[in-house]
């Protein structure tokens, strides 16, 4: 999965692979019977701790309570359910978050304000608090049993299980692991993400929780964050939809000992960036009725934020996403999506590319072969390359095609 020129390596372990950390997942009931639901993560000592959340002003009572709990810049144990989302319920939501926090605190021994909190699943119905209690008691036990008692086997699995315990209508489950050597010693890092409909370049259905050993200020960590999402989360859409519960977090127990600083700093930044991009696109291939991963990589733009808003807004596009479904080597809805990105640019410079065949130069059709181009969608895998005349700056953003299977999973999605 990563590039052998990358100074990391993938390893075994998922989001328990840094030492100290500890997860599981556990079958609650909180929507079916038979399924992980409920996941929770625990760092054997208070970490450096940093939060993105979603833009959308309507936010789930897991996340208010998060952000204050995140104020002082750490904390020690995440605890997140599927199956309910926990928004838009008054009091009664507000309650139930600060419950769920109250227990997962009393069975850990930890300060409330070091427990992050998080849902997923149905917006504006009351969680069932009784399972989730029950599920948070028995996940709270398992964890702490994993404490030097298992294998590295057995770590890795019951990581695995916390990863598939937040899934939705996801049908992959997420998570990676990735170590880099420094001077000092190793560091490791642990993801796993959720995600696979309402999603869209502004924090769309999505939770991401990241663990690592390395020693890093909270200050530091939280810019960090913050480039890695703007590069890969606030890169990725599905359907357009931005919802009430996204949540990426950081971890930073600095049990390895190492702080990375110089080219060492650059090269940790650049495997967290890393690894929120795999995430992401593993987001955009398991999108919500998908056939096909789309990438649109935008070329020559006079600036970043250009280039960012040029891609998105390609790779939203419901029209270019129903013709790439339909192998329809349409570029004229690209470079249409291209000009209301918000972008400024020169269409008469732009060129377009569909799987490296360039059906467009200097913003007007190209001859070329319907049935070469019709080939070339076939594949599960486009790329679709904007090639500006503007400037040196590019950007991409990953997405899918639309499909009539998006609407037969969603329209029934509550019921």
């Amino acid at each position: 999965m990563m590039d052998k020129l990358y100074p990391w390596q993938e390893i075994n372990g998922g989001i328990s692979a840094p030492p100290g950390f500890y997860a599981c997942g556990v079958k609650a009931g909180i929507k079916h019977k038979d399924k992980y639901d409920l996941a929770l993560i625990l760092s054997e000592i208070p970490a450096s701790a940093a939060g993105m959340f979603t833009r959308n002003v309507v936010k789930a009572h897991p996340l208010v309570l998060t952000e204050k709990h995140l104020a002082d810049g750490k904390a020690q144990a995440v605890i997140v359910n599927s199956g309910n989302a926990n928004a838009c319920m008054g009091e009664i939501g507000d309650n139930a978050a600060t419950e769920m926090v109250r227990v997962t605190a009393e069975e850990l021994a930890l300060a409330p304000e070091d427990i992050l909190v998080s849902s997923t699943g149905v917006i504006g119905q009351e969680l069932p608090l009784a399972k989730v209690i029950a599920g948070i008691r028995t996940a709270a036990k398992e964890v702490q049993a994993l404490k030097g008692k298992v294998s590295e086997s057995e770590k890795t699995e019951y990581a695995h299980q916390a990863a598939s315990a937040i899934m939705t209508t996801d049908m992959v489950c997420k998570e990676l692991a990735l170590e880099l050597q420094c001077a000092q010693g190793t560091i490791k890092l642990g993801i796993m993400a959720k995600g696979s409909g309402m999603i869209h370049p502004n924090m769309g259905t999505m939770l991401c929780f990241i663990t690592t050993d390395a020693q890093v200020a909270q200050d530091k960590l939280k810019g960090l964050l913050k480039a890695a999402t703007d590069e890969s989360f606030n890169m990725v859409t599905v359907d357009g939809d931005t919802s009430t519960n996204d949540m990426v977090v950081i971890l930073a127990n600095g049990l390895s000992g190492v702080t990375p600083e110089g080219q060492e700093w650059e090269n940790f930044s650049a495997m967290v960036r890393e690894a929120c991009c795999t995430m992401a696109k593993a987001i955009a291939r398991d999108g919500e009725g998908a056939s096909k991963f789309l990438e649109v990589k935008v070329a020559g733009a006079a600036s970043l934020e250009a280039a960012r808003m040029i891609a998105r807004s390609v790779c939203s596009s419901n029209l270019v996403k129903s013709a790439m479904y339909g192998e329809d080597a349409n570029w004229g809805r690209i470079l249409a999506a291209a000009g209301y990105s918000g972008a400024s640019f020169d269409p008469n410079k732009a060129d377009i590319y569909l799987n490296g065949l360039q059906v467009a130069a200097h913003g007007q059709g190209l001859p070329f072969s319907e049935t070469e181009a019709s080939v070339l969608l076939k594949n599960t895998d486009i790329k679709v390359d904007v090639v500006l005349g503007d400037g040196n700056e590019q950007a991409v953003a990953w997405g899918c095609d639309l499909t009539h299977k998006y609407i037969d999973i969603n329209a029934d999605y509550r019921t």
